[in-house]
């Protein structure tokens, strides 16, 4: 950030909360009768959102939650794996992130997921902005919001916790 640009919050760490209790309760509404989900969480912010989300559900529904890892280098995308690395044929699979942009990074992220057969893929940010190049519809969101293409949005953690949202 330069120091002439200014940053505003756009959530704070309890609307972080908030967001993230109501998609959990989203997730066991959606997927109510399943046994088994799978949150698999972008590398980075990404698998921060997962293990939140996570331990909502944990707390909302009797749904057992495995929490994988989806590796990729955002600066050569084709180059895509989980780990661990297991059985996902006939799984509901939820992909988080952080933030959504053009939707290019969901989309490279589904690529390790397309020959496992799973059950139902599912996507989820805390923020997403409208600003879709790649055809990725986002199933769970915590904030929607506008911005223009020189915007930038930043999510900020602390260890296992989200500590805000930031615009720039």
């Amino acid at each position: 950030m330069n120091s002439g640009q200014t940053r505003t919050m756009i959530l704070d760490e309890d609307g972080v909360k908030r967001k993230i209790k109501r998609m959990a309760l989203e997730i066991a509404e959606q997927n109510a009768g399943e046994k088994e989900i799978v949150l698999a969480g972008i590398v980075g912010n990404g698998e921060t959102v997962a293990r939140c989300v996570a331990a909502e559900l944990k707390n909302l529904a009797s749904i057992a939650t495995t929490l994988i890892t989806v590796q990729l280098n955002k600066r050569n995308l084709a180059e895509v794996d989980i780990e661990p690395n297991l059985a996902l044929a006939n799984k509901i699979i939820i992909i988080a992130d952080d933030v959504a942009n053009t939707g290019k990074t969901m989309l490279y992220a589904l690529k390790p997921f397309l020959n496992s057969s799973p059950k139902k893929i599912q996507t989820l940010v805390l923020v997403e902005r409208s600003h879709k190049l790649f055809p990725v519809h986002t199933d769970y969101t915590g904030l929607s919001i506008a911005t223009t293409l020189q915007e930038h949005i930043t999510v900020e953690r602390e260890d296992e916790k989200i500590t805000g949202a930031w615009l720039y």
